[in-house]
């Protein structure tokens, strides 16, 4: 007589599971906040929401997203602790375009079959990332899905909850002509576009992720695995240092990640004003340019794919464009002004010019 049927035996490993949660537990209790009530291993994450009574109207914000396909270049380099930072640097950068700081984020891990130690190892991204953008890792959920994913693929998934004032919030409401705009610098791809630059480089080029190349100055896979910048942090630290004192130079913020450049900024401007953005200001990273080349990439399409350098930008009067630029670079955030808003109307963002070389 065959055996029963089991859970264990259908390819889900609870005991693996358990193992993977005490794992992460050191990691996770780094990112943490003091508002956080309890820790690991409850059915919801506590947050005390009292701290919400020192604001005169706070509106909470929240956003979710994923890595997207730049997890498949984790699994094939079986290196898993950078890869939290872009799920947080995706989620939490979200929020703070409109002056929400982030108080606490859930992540969400599904695999076709759970090695612990990857599992901890994914968390521990997450983790140290949050402990950059200054926000708590209170829970998570890790699911094993045999027969969806093979045993080594995965999936990471997030949502964080922030807070801003009413009447300190950022947005194109404040945005007006004479505006410049100011871009910071990425670390280079972060976490979009993926699929094409999968498609170029694998699949047209035939390139292998241990190839070096001199144009990178290291392998085409550390290259791409390069993790996300974390903006969050320092850009509530600009908004306070430009905001205060009734004045508020700084209006709007814009995170460049699907869509690209143009797309992502004209979501943060009036449609009674435009942009224009020179291209001339900044030189994109070689791996941009590589994409293109290999690929025959139009510009264009890289521009409504990629960051091309810049991953987000502040919208602020010209007179408060030096505090910003000196400010960001005292936290080790290169920045420069691309360019301004125009009293055309349309809402429209154009990119004019040659990149530097």
């Amino acid at each position: 007589m065959s055996e029963g049927a089991s859970y264990a035996a259908a390819g889900v490993d609870i005991e693996a599971g358990d193992r993977a949660v005490e794992l992460m537990k050191e990691w996770v209790a780094k990112a943490t906040r003091p508002e956080v009530v309890g820790g690991l291993g409850g059915f919801a994450g506590l947050f005390d929401a009292s701290a919400l009574t020192a604001y005169r109207r706070p509106l909470l914000a929240t956003s979710t997203d994923g890595i997207g396909t730049k997890v498949q270049i984790a699994q094939r380099m079986d290196k898993h602790d950078t890869i939290g930072f872009d799920l947080v640097g995706m989620v939490v950068d979200d929020l703070v375009v409109c002056g929400a700081e982030p108080l606490f984020m859930t992540d969400y891990i599904c695999t076709g079959k759970v090695v612990p130690e990857t599992i901890a190892q994914i968390v521990k991204g997450i983790a140290e990332a949050c402990v950059e953008a200054g926000t708590a890792l209170v829970g998570g959920e890790t699911a094993e899905h045999p027969g969806l994913l093979e045993p080594d693929e995965y999936d990471v998934a997030g949502a964080s909850t922030g807070v801003v004032e009413a009447d300190e919030l950022l947005g194109a409401e404040r945005v007006k002509a004479g505006d410049v705009v100011v871009a910071m610098a990425s670390s280079g791809l972060h976490s979009n576009g993926y699929s094409l630059v999968r498609h170029v480089f694998f699949d047209r080029a035939k390139w292998a992720l241990d190839r070096e190349v001199p144009e990178l100055g290291t392998t085409l896979g550390e290259t791409l695995l390069t993790p996300t910048r974390v903006y969050a942090k320092h850009c509530l630290e600009l908004i306070r240092a430009l905001n205060k004192n009734d004045a508020t130079p700084l209006h709007a913020m814009s995170h460049i990640t699907g869509g690209g450049f143009a797309a992502n900024l004209a979501r943060v401007i009036p449609s009674e004003l435009s942009v224009r953005i020179d291209r001339s200001t900044w030189s994109p990273a070689p791996i941009f340019g590589l994409v293109g080349q290999l690929g025959a990439v139009e510009l264009l399409e890289l521009e409504k794919t990629l960051n091309m350098g810049a991953g987000m930008v502040a919208v602020l009067d010209q007179s408060a464009a030096d505090a910003a630029i000196a400010e960001l670079a005292a936290r080790d955030i290169p920045a420069w002004v691309c360019g301004e808003v125009l009293a055309t109307p349309g809402g429209a963002v154009t990119l004019e010019g040659d990149y530097a070389k």
